[in-house]
């Protein structure tokens, strides 16, 4: 999973921190989530990242 596929499916860069950025789905904006600043991020937190932000998974 990458950045990119979240912004492709409504979602923007809300904040970013230290070591994570915190992205927002636009179509309902009550849905946040924290992604780490790595390169690739394991399937498990994908798979719980796209459903905390409502997006559909790989």
């Amino acid at each position: 999973m990458k950045r990119q596929e979240l912004l492709h499916h409504g979602c923007a860069l809300l904040r970013e921190g230290a070591k994570h950025s915190v992205y927002v789905n636009l179509a309902d904006t009550r849905r946040t989530a924290t992604v780490p600043r790595h390169r690739e991020v394991v399937d498990l937190l994908a798979r719980k990242i796209c459903r905390q932000l409502g997006v559909p998974e790989r």
